[in-house]
């Protein structure tokens, strides 16, 4: 286990929100200190959750997502991947029972947007989501966890129930000393134009149903 060093909320607002056609609601929105990689890493309370603290003796874990910014899907609806659509499933079902989204600034899964585009061009040319990456040089997948152990940390939470259909999420969460009691499935948000993006990532370790796969 390797925990990282200590951060603190540095400041907090509540926002209205409304994404796309789900019901508004309202979130807390906590800035911080001391994130290791110096990025500015949000993170939202959602629900009955969205104070900090620590948890009481036998309380529910919160129900947590870390949702990894895509402004091509997040922003611009693009069909091209399933992060807009996870994201607003996110902040409904999150709503619903208490917990916190954070939202990473990890473009592209750690690469950025430019060399996200990039890697697009690549595959409109025939190849999936990981050998474009490759071929830019990168791994599969840059993105590290540990600043959402730190968040999580400074919100005083260490024991999770993580909303992803990832195992990779949880291990690296677990790795950096926070608790994952259950992970819990998101939907499968199929797109005319993602179907293999999708079959990549279920072929990459996601836990995915899908048609013909």
């Amino acid at each position: 286990m390797r925990r990282p060093s200590a951060a603190t909320v540095r400041n907090q607002v509540l926002l209205p929100l409304r994404l796309g056609e789900a019901q508004p609601t309202t979130a807390r929105a906590f800035t911080f200190d001391g994130l290791l990689d110096g990025r500015e890493h949000l993170a939202l309370g959602l629900g009955s959750r969205a104070a900090p603290g620590r948890l009481e003796g036998g309380s529910p874990p919160p129900l947590v997502r870390l949702h990894s910014e895509c402004l091509t899907g997040d922003v611009l609806g693009s069909g091209r991947c399933d992060c807009g659509p996870q994201l607003r499933e996110a902040v409904e079902r999150i709503s619903e029972v208490g917990g916190y989204l954070l939202y990473l600034r990890q473009e592209g899964r750690g690469i950025g947007l430019y060399s996200k585009l990039d890697a697009y061009v690549l595959q409109d040319d025939g190849l999936d989501t990981y050998q474009a990456n490759r071929a830019l040089g990168y791994d599969d997948d840059e993105r590290d966890y540990a600043v959402a152990a730190q968040m999580l940390a400074a919100l005083g939470i260490d024991r999770v129930r993580l909303l992803s259909n990832n195992p990779d999420k949880a291990a690296k969460l677990e790795s950096y000393g926070i608790s994952v009691e259950r992970r819990v499935r998101t939907g499968l948000h199929l797109s005319p134009v993602n179907h293999g993006y999708l079959a990549t990532k279920a072929a990459g370790g996601h836990v995915l149903h899908l048609p013909g796969l």
